[in-house]
């Protein structure tokens, strides 16, 4: 019997074209508006435009958050709910709307006020490592004030994050295959957002949280949880916890996942779990064309990142 997870991708995943072939749907039509009402611009015209527009965080997280939505309801219309969902950074967002954890609009919301609070986010650096020595950068990590892990994406990818002088300390130290230092404002996924963190609890309090409909994987705590108010409180820690996306997929097995769908632009998520778990169905739902292949006849896809 299939068991499957729906996982929705982050910032990073976003293409110049994504969810332009979803207009002639009804139900995306309708998103559409609702998303330029509450943004105040069009999520379809930054995503026909400049690709360099498209990669400014306060643009692509709510233009992510949109078209995956819009996925998740046209799948949801043709299959039915998954067993579990899971969404890395940005798309636990995505994850606990399709959950019925909130309404899209207010997900929105709190996705618009969480952009442009990390946009102008200062004073931080982050760095992916590929295929690195994971005790020795756990010591380092501990021995270097104001840097943490902020991504744990798999045995052989992280993202660490902190001040500029504790990722350089860091990067001149670690053994790694590759180490890219990323274009980015602030140390995401650190405690030195705590101040853009506590400014975005205040709105995330104002949103009526609801029992999800299917169990989440959040984030900072990976394992499965219904709970409106244990789903509140571990997204309040997630702008300044690490996304452990690693567990996350360790927990997938754990739950006899058998098929992941990766709903959204971009392959990376089903690039991840190919790597990690043996045996588990991949298949990536970014466009109309993939949603109706997928509805008639799922097709497996080994995607890589």
């Amino acid at each position: 019997m299939t068991k499957t997870a729906w996982v929705f991708p982050g910032q990073g995943s976003q293409k110049v074209g994504m969810g332009l072939d979803l207009q002639t749907f009804p139900t995306a039509q309708i998103k559409f508006e609702i998303a330029e009402r509450v943004l105040g611009w069009s999520v379809l015209d930054i995503c026909k435009g400049d690709e360099a527009v498209l990669s400014q965080t306060n643009y692509t997280q709510p233009c992510l958050y949109v078209t995956e939505c819009i996925l998740a309801d046209l799948l949801k219309e043709k299959t039915g709910l998954p067993q579990l969902v899971a969404g890395h950074s940005l798309g636990e967002y995505v994850a606990l709307y399709t959950a019925g954890v909130f309404d899209f609009e207010s997900g929105l919301s709190l996705v618009k006020k969480r952009s442009e609070l990390m946009a102008t986010a200062a004073g931080g650096k982050m760095a992916a490592l590929m295929k690195f020595d994971r005790s020795q950068l756990e010591k380092l990590i501990a021995a270097t004030p104001d840097a943490v892990l902020a991504n744990d994406n798999s045995d052989g990818q992280v993202v660490i994050s902190g001040t500029p002088e504790a990722i350089d300390a860091i990067l001149s130290q670690v053994k790694a295959k590759r180490a890219v230092e990323l274009n980015v404002s602030g140390a995401f996924h650190s405690p030195l957002m705590a101040d853009a963190s506590a400014q975005f609890e205040s709105i995330l309090n104002s949103v009526t949280f609801n029992q999800a409909q299917v169990p989440v994987l959040s984030n900072v705590d990976p394992t499965p949880a219904t709970e409106a108010e244990e789903l509140k409180n571990r997204l309040i820690q997630q702008m300044t916890g690490s996304v452990r996306w690693r567990e996350i997929m360790i927990q997938l097995k754990r739950e006899n996942v058998t098929q992941a769908v990766e709903v959204g632009a971009g392959k990376v998520l089903a690039g991840l779990i190919k790597r990690s778990c043996k045996g588990i169905e991949l298949v990536n739902v970014g466009t109309a064309k993939q949603l109706e292949q997928f509805s008639q006849t799922p097709e497996k896809s080994y995607a890589v990142s």
